[in-house]
């Protein structure tokens, strides 16, 4: 008995060790569609009351005054992975990505929370606040002379706040467009968490708080009484498996 069980740990850390090895060697999983363009299947809304439905290939999120944040989650846990996705928001309406997140009944009556990267539009509104934007060559943004702009930050929904801005990240700041179609890159692998917006590098952390867990679309809570809409479109993944944590974690 003793033979065979020493047998299928050698087997199993062979495998392991193989998968790894792959994914060292670039030998990634193919891409996998997160979203089929017709049904919400494999999706599941939490926490808020916002309207998702699907329309021509794109999900669409619409405010509903009153509610709370509103998150349309993957029925799935990720841990490490690739995803990438296509987005369009109205102007003034804040929203996310939500990835390796939960929602727990004994955390804040199941609020979800987890790493967001930022969907942050507001053009209209001159960014005042701290800290200040920063300029390529270091100098700071003149208060009110540009849009926060902080598209592709990492932030750390309903638990620790923000992990990393864009204000140091000119190049990122100008890559959001606004009013059309933009591109995120998202890779989480390990204790890292990188992100692009249309091509050029946004934010980047090494945080274990949480290893694995859902994706999730935001709709944030508004005041406006006029409904606004994100789409999102083109959301696919290449699955690298669970992220097991360090043993002393």
């Amino acid at each position: 008995m003793r033979t065979h069980r020493i047998i299928a740990s050698i087997w199993t850390f062979a495998i392991l060790t193989a998968g790894a090895s792959a994914v060292a060697a670039g030998e990634k999983p193919e891409w996998q569609s997160l979203f089929d363009g017709k049904t919400l299947d494999g999706w599941e809304q939490l926490n808020g009351t916002a309207k998702y439905d699907v329309q021509e290939g794109m999900i669409v999120g619409t405010t509903v005054l009153g509610s709370p944040n509103s998150f349309l989650c993957t029925k799935k846990d990720y841990g490490n992975f690739i995803l990438e996705l296509d987005f369009k928001v109205d102007e003034g309406l804040n929203s996310g990505i939500q990835i390796r997140s939960q929602s727990l009944k004994e955390y804040k009556n199941s609020r979800v929370h987890g790493y967001q990267v930022e969907i942050d539009p507001a053009q209209k509104k001159l960014y005042s606040g701290t800290p200040p934007n920063l300029r390529a060559n270091g100098e700071v943004v003149p208060a009110g002379t540009e849009p926060r702009r902080w598209t592709g930050g990492i932030y750390d929904e309903a638990r620790r706040g923000w992990l990393h801005d864009l204000t140091r990240n000119e190049a990122a700041r100008k890559a959001f467009k606004p009013g059309q179609w933009n591109h995120f890159r998202i890779e989480a692998i390990g204790d890292s968490i990188r992100t692009w917006i249309n091509g050029v590098p946004a934010a980047s952390i090494v945080d274990s708080m949480t290893p694995n867990g859902f994706i999730a679309l935001q709709v944030h809570s508004t005041k406006e009484k006029e409904p606004m809409q994100v789409r999102w479109k083109n959301i696919r993944i290449q699955d690298l498996g669970r992220n097991e944590p360090k043993p002393d974690e």
